[in-house]
């Protein structure tokens, strides 16, 4: 083959038009891509401001029921659920995760009634739960015990898809949990509420806001997932636990966090071809919003910069606090 150069080859002539930056767009954005994060409060009609997520609230159940109407609305597919439960309600056992009158199960009720067609996905995970806010049940030395916690999970799960969640999301990192929480939603009857695992969650510093959202940052108290959550540092270890997860039964798998683990992102999908979300996590939403809100960066922009970052590493949805005001700028641009 000949190898064209310039000026044979000049590869502006593409981009000098809009229409023509537009044929040649390898990668797109589009509402369908998006999942927007909520945080559920008990009460009526009342909202808490998260301070260090600025623009995201917690929400009692009525507004969450508003917020999904909204998104279902402008064309969002789903939405994923975060109680926030007051300290009465923790426990060494976390007993309130699988509570079948408990704030997630009674959101995803109210959910499925007034917007049957949106998708709901719930958290399966024990920190806002517990009085320790580890993901798990704890043996005397402090260590997170995996089997202990898998029967909690797994009857938390249930809980969730007996309330008419669509989607279940264990996000604990506890080995083997997919294929039980598989065979109790099989042996429930629950053929089809489907799994998204967390499956390559790392023991990321960009968690932090989001504990503080969810309130479970201080009873976590300075302590650390690291016995659990990934290490940081690994690639390799992350297909692995990707293969273990589809392996169980899982329908999705998940990379947390977003953009400094794109690299994670790119192997999964390119090595393994199963259907990958991303969480654009709340660390990565604070350093957006609040630069954005000094005047140093252009918030649109670069959050839709950022969002088509993902895409083009291989995602197939997004989990991002921007969901809503994202489908709002992609509408307008259609109009």
């Amino acid at each position: 083959m000949t190898n064209r150069q310039y000026p044979t080859t000049r590869m502006r002539r593409a981009r000098s038009a809009k229409f023509a930056r537009r044929l040649m767009r390898e990668t797109t954005l589009s509402i369908s891509d998006l999942i927007l994060p909520v945080f559920v409060i008990e009460g009526e009609n009342r909202t808490e401001a998260v301070p260090s997520m600025p623009g995201v609230e917690r929400m009692t159940m009525d507004l969450v029921v508003n917020k999904a109407t909204r998104l279902d609305q402008l064309g969002v597919p789903a939405i994923a659920l975060f109680p926030v439960v007051g300290e009465a309600n923790k426990s060494l056992m976390a007993e309130e995760a699988y509570n079948p009158d408990g704030l997630a199960q009674r959101t995803v009720r109210a959910i499925k009634q007034a917007v049957p067609e949106i998708g709901v996905i719930t958290d399966v995970a024990l920190d806002p739960f517990t009085v320790h806010g580890q993901d798990g049940i704890l043996d005397e030395a402090g260590y997170v015990l995996n089997d202990e916690t898998i029967s909690v999970l797994v009857k938390q799960a249930v809980s969730h898809a007996e309330a008419g969640a669509d989607i279940v999301a264990p996000s604990d990192m506890m080995d083997g949990r997919v294929a039980e929480i598989r065979a109790a939603l099989e042996l429930e009857g629950f053929v089809n509420t489907q799994i998204m695992a967390y499956s390559a969650k790392y023991a990321s510093a960009f968690y932090g806001p989001f504990r503080d959202a969810v309130g479970s940052a201080g009873n976590l108290a300075g302590a650390d997932k690291y016995t659990y959550q990934m290490d940081v540092a690994n690639s390799d270890e992350a297909v692995h636990e990707v293969q273990l997860d589809v392996a169980e039964g899982a329908d999705y798998v998940m990379v947390k966090p977003g953009l400094p683990y794109l690299d994670i992102v790119q192997r999964i999908k390119s090595e393994l071809q199963v259907p990958t979300m991303v969480y654009q996590v709340s660390g990565e939403y604070a350093m957006l919003k609040a630069a954005a809100q000094q005047g140093w960066l252009n918030e649109r922009d670069c959050v839709l910069e950022s969002l088509l970052c993902i895409k083009r590493a291989g995602a197939d949805a997004i989990l991002t606090y921007f969901a809503e005001d994202v489908a709002h700028w992609l509408t307008t641009e259609k109009n």
